[in-house]
């Protein structure tokens, strides 16, 4: 369990081991130096001979260590309480300390080679596809995306709906001209002949209706023709024009360089031009889309479309065994098994990834590295002493232990030079 003290984040059970292992070496280093000071003053008084040599060692070994006890201790305090100059670093240099490991990070962590060699030594790709492909991953993750989903749309609600498509989408769509957009997409659907299948669904359509409704297309011609024509007559004509008229629609709906077809293909192509380059023809166009835009019924159907999409997505994402989350899980396994087989798209799509993590450090790398300053400011200076000693205090305790050491071989060797040269 971690408890957050001054800005710190704390966790007593790694602190208690902390502080003993820190205890631990305190009471190896001082007692190396105690040690020193007893064989000091045993040996004190014997200059000559092997004593004089360990006398030296014992002595140059309490300099060495109370010089690196003075060095550790004025990290995080003043070394007896004494406040000598330069000493207390952490507490009273915290500003700095933090302004340094700002400007740190910064220039050597996050620079674009390094970034990208870490994405790049991470194969990010590999191991998402990877994942996807073992323990049922893809379930997992098409299930938290449909709850996720679902949810969502559950919480918005038609107020926001409605003042969008009001407020922002409809005044947008009056405002902004569209007849030259219309005109292009339209000689653009022309050209590629997209529009042949809608054509084809309106001619069966139509052929349905006539042959369903025969008795009501012979009606209306009936009504139509002269008084003074035989009933019997009128009959026979119907039935031909009706004849006729499937007949037509057949030859349409089959022949596709039909003069009805190509006649269609004009007016559209035609209009297509009208739209983008004929003033007149585009002030009409802009005429008609705002009297069907401004109508209050296009924002009530646009609303009731919503609604439905919304009914409809909620209840094909909350279905568990349902085609949308059958389909997910199957699209994401054979994405996780073309990422796994094709080298050159996993390659592709970390480049991908690589911009995007150097695009955001570049951005804002500076307000996370700006975090360091901001964190250290909030830190007591004391506390913040306190907590860098528990984490590398033990660590710093060997430079006392080899101070003492060093210290004593270095003495040895002076005491030994000043016996060759005595």
């Amino acid at each position: 369990m971690s408890a957050t003290t001054l800005g710190f984040v704390a966790d007593p059970v790694l602190d208690a081991q902390r502080r003993r292992d820190l205890r631990r070496m305190r009471l190896v280093a001082t007692g190396l130096l105690v040690l020193a000071a007893i064989v000091y003053v045993i040996t004190r008084g014997h200059d000559a001979g092997w004593l004089g040599f360990v006398n030296a060692g014992a002595e140059a070994s309490m300099v060495g260590a109370c010089a690196d006890w003075f060095a550790v201790t004025a990290l995080f305090r003043h070394p007896l309480g004494l406040p000598i100059p330069h000493t207390a670093l952490i507490p009273r240099k915290k500003e700095m300390i933090g302004r340094s490991l700002e400007e740190f990070v910064g220039e050597n962590f996050l620079h674009e080679e390094i970034i990208r060699e870490r994405v790049l030594d991470a194969e990010p790709t590999r191991r998402a596809a990877e994942w996807v492909l073992t323990d049922n991953h893809a379930k997992r993750l098409v299930d938290e995306v449909a709850t996720v989903g679902a949810h969502a749309l559950h919480r918005i609600p038609d107020s926001d709906i409605q003042a969008v498509i009001e407020q922002a989408v409809l005044p947008r769509l009056i405002k902004e001209p569209v007849s030259s957009l219309a005109g292009g997409l339209l000689e653009q659907v022309v050209r590629d002949g997209s529009h042949a299948g809608l054509v084809d669904l309106t001619l069966d359509e139509m052929a349905a209706w006539l042959v369903v409704n025969e008795d009501l297309f012979e009606s209306l011609i009936v009504q139509r023709a002269p008084a003074w024509v035989p009933g019997a007559v009128n009959d026979l004509v119907a039935r031909r024009i009706h004849t006729e008229a499937l007949k037509w629609l057949a030859d349409i709906r089959r022949d596709p360089r039909h003069d009805v077809r190509i006649a269609l293909d004009k007016l559209l192509t035609d209009l297509a031009d009208n739209l983008q380059h004929d003033p007149v023809t585009q002030e009409r166009a802009e005429r008609l889309k705002e009297r069907v835009l401004s109508h209050p019924q296009v924002a009530v159907t646009a609303m009731s479309l919503w609604q439905s999409f919304r009914a409809v997505a909620i209840a094909a994402l909350e279905d568990e065994g349902g085609p949308v989350r059958q389909r997910g899980i199957e699209e994401v396994i054979l994405l996780g098994q073309r990422l796994l087989g094709d080298p050159d798209l996993r390659a592709r799509i970390d480049a991908r990834i690589c911009d995007a993590v150097v695009f955001g450090v570049e951005r804002y790398g500076s307000e996370l590295t700006r975090v360091i300053s901001h964190t250290v400011d909030r830190w007591d200076g004391r506390e913040t002493a306190e907590r860098v000693e528990l984490h590398v205090g033990r660590d710093l305790q060997f430079i006392r232990i080899n101070g003492t050491l060093v210290g004593g071989l270095i003495g040895v060797l002076i005491h030994g030079i000043s016996v060759l040269l005595g």
